[in-house]
């Protein structure tokens, strides 16, 4: 017989032989299709941010989070003629705070076999091996 222990809020279950041999009783819980960020991309129907889509890979949480949603918004609703030519200040604090943690935000050339300085210098890393972050980076 199966025994069930509530943690904090996991609930844990182990099961026996026996259990596994039976069928299973699961009731699965149909969607709710007005659930405004179930499968609903980067941008909900209204025209704001889905801070819950995975597609932002975790951006949307860890230490840089303020920093990436304010730099995100900031270029999501830009009027500008040049889209986020008014957000580099947002842009600039959050490619700094992904700075201080480089072992949750690795440089993109961090994989790549390392380069000589003339050739970083001619695709814009600087001599750190920091390559400069762009909008591009993000889309």
């Amino acid at each position: 017989m199966s025994s069930v222990r509530q943690e904090v809020k996991y609930k844990i279950i182990f099961v026996t032989k026996e259990d596994h041999e039976a069928p299973s009783n699961a009731e699965l819980v149909e969607e709710d299709p007005n659930d405004p960020y179930e499968e609903q991309g980067i941008i909900l129907p209204g025209g704001d941010i889905n801070w819950n889509c995975p597609c932002l890979g975790g951006m949307a949480s860890g230490p840089c989070v303020t920093e990436f949603k304010d730099a995100f918004s900031c270029f999501h609703y830009s009027k500008e003629e040049i889209k986020g030519s008014d957000c580099m200040e947002q842009f600039t604090a959050m490619q700094q705070c992904l700075q201080l943690y480089p072992e949750l935000y690795p440089q993109e050339d961090e994989t790549s076999p390392k380069q000589s300085s003339k050739d970083s210098a001619a695709e814009g890393v600087s001599d750190s091996g920091i390559r400069p972050l762009s909008l591009q980076t993000l889309l």
